[in-house]
């Protein structure tokens, strides 16, 4: 069994009041405030594509859907979905996906259920072999004066590629 360990990380700053949705987990969560970026701005998935190609070995985010007008405003979902594809060539797939999302504001707890099945479900991962958990930084930090949200993820897959 071939064993691969890669890790994501990917922030975002909170766009203008009504500017867009929050979306989060592919979950759409209410809030004010969406966050500023090229397609969507979904941290978490854009963590977890990258923690997943990172440990398939295949460069990055950036590399594959590059700021352009062919991926401008794209579902972030979709593109966990293309990274699911490039595994599946390669023959690796998803063992374990640990997640969590830094953000004061909103609370994202309510959602992490939800944003797990997503991420499983577009991965074609079972539902237990992928978790999801928000915490605050208690004011510290851009996360902590509420400029933007992060998040982090690290993905283990296996497979005879």
């Amino acid at each position: 069994m071939n064993w691969r360990i890669g890790n994501g990380y990917d922030a975002h700053r909170f766009a203008p009041e009504g500017g867009r949705e929050l979306r989060i987990g592919g979950v759409r969560i209410e809030w004010p405030r969406g966050l500023a970026g090229h397609s969507d701005a979904d941290v978490l998935l854009h963590a977890v594509c990258d923690a997943c190609l990172g440990a398939a070995g295949r460069g990055d985010l950036g590399a594959h859907f590059p700021n352009n007008e062919r991926y401008r405003g794209a579902d972030s979902r979709g593109l966990l979905r293309e990274v699911r594809r490039m595994l599946d060539e390669a023959r690796l797939r998803v063992m374990n996906i640990d997640c969590v999302v830094v953000a004061e504001r909103p609370k994202l707890a309510p959602h992490t259920a939800a944003m797990a099945r997503n991420i499983a479900e577009d991965l074609g991962a079972d539902a237990a072999r992928v978790n999801v958990k928000a915490t605050s930084t208690d004011g510290l930090g851009f996360c902590g004066r509420e400029e933007g949200i992060a998040a982090h993820a690290v993905a283990l897959l296996a497979g005879s590629g």
